[in-house]
This record gives structure tokens, sequence and C-alpha cells, in this order.
């Protein structure tokens, strides 16, 4: 009886230490197929998923997502690049960027974009993360406000060449930017600043 005790012990200790490994021999990612190495992202709207999902309820607000002709309610959106003009009068990136990136998504304050517009870029590889940055800036800094002046501009960059930029009310940007700090691996901010 010992005996058969303890052989089922070893067996039980044999299987749970081969548990513990990885199982495959090499080392582990949580990389999807397709996606090039160094980001878990697979594409920009991913990351505003992520970030949207690290909301507390009490700090929700309505948004639609993604482009006019294609826009999703109450979730960030998938935004159609093609629509450049869009991208410019909506999201504030300028036009000597657009050739600068392959993907996009976004998530807007309901009843105001000044309340909040939040965007995620995928740059193209050989795009400096901070002349783009300092050209959305600009950009943003320089654009005429008709229905309220947003308080504060965030610019973010997230492991995989994606770059988030925001701009709103500014309980409404902390909130995001902290949300994305800590949904987000790898990622920081790279301009944060009030519009004046």
């Amino acid at each position: 009886m010992k005996r058969t005790a303890m052989s089922l012990l070893v067996i039980m200790m044999i299987f749970m230490l081969s548990g513990c490994g990885n199982g495959g021999g090499g080392a582990e990612t949580n990389q999807k197929p397709g996606e090039s190495e160094g980001t878990q992202y697979a594409q920009a709207l991913d990351v505003l998923n992520e970030i949207r999902q690290a909301y507390e309820e009490e700090d929700l607000f309505s948004i639609y997502g993604g482009d006019q002709e294609n826009a999703v309610m109450d979730a960030p959106g998938k935004f159609d690049i093609s629509k450049t003009e869009e991208l410019g009068i909506t999201l504030g990136l300028p036009e000597d960027l657009w050739d600068d990136i392959d993907d996009a998504a976004s998530m807007v304050h309901m009843m105001n974009a000044n309340t909040f517009t939040g965007a995620v870029y995928h740059l193209k590889d050989g795009t400096d993360i901070n002349d783009f940055a300092d050209a959305v800036k600009s950009n943003i800094m320089g654009m005429q406000w008709i229905c309220g002046q947003p308080d504060t501009l965030i610019i973010m960059e997230v492991k995989g060449n994606y770059v988030i930029t925001a701009y709103g009310n500014a309980e409404i940007i902390e909130t995001f930017k902290n949300n994305a700090l800590s949904a987000l691996e790898d990622s920081q901010t790279v301009v944060e600043a009030p519009i004046s």
C-alpha cells in the first residue's frame, strides 16, 4: 500500500513539474500570427480596446469610434486611413504625416470632440517617433476650436511603433493616460501639454 501511494505521489510530482515549464522547449510569446516581433497588438484598434477595458464604470463616457462612414457606437473603431481629410479634421493628424501610418483607430466623445478625442496610429518602419509627436503637437496646438477649447494634449508611445494621441478635458485626459499606462506594456508619455 505504501509503495502504491509512493508511486502515485512520484507520478503526480512528475506531472506537476512538467506543467511548470513552457512545454515547447523554447521561449513562449503572446505574439499573434502576422505580428512583427516586439508588439502584442495586431492592429491599432487592439491598443484602444485595451485602454477602454481598463476603465472603471464611473469613468466611462459615451463615445463613437472609427471614421464617419464606418462609425461604431459605444466602442473604439477602426479608422479608414484613406479618408485623409477626415484624419486631419477629426483627429488632428497633419497632412505631412498621412504617409507615415499604415493603420489607425479612434474613440471620440459622443457630445463634443473637444471634450475627448483619442487616436492610435501604427507607424510605418523608419518613421521617427519624436518627429511624428512634434508634428502632431504643433498641428493640434495650432487648430482653431469652435465648440470650446480642449485643455490638454497627450502623445504616448507604445512598443511596436504605435502612437497614441488624445486631447480634451484635463480630467478625462488624465484618466485616459493612467488607463493607458496601466493597460499597455512598454507605454510611455512622450508629450503632455496644456492647449492654449
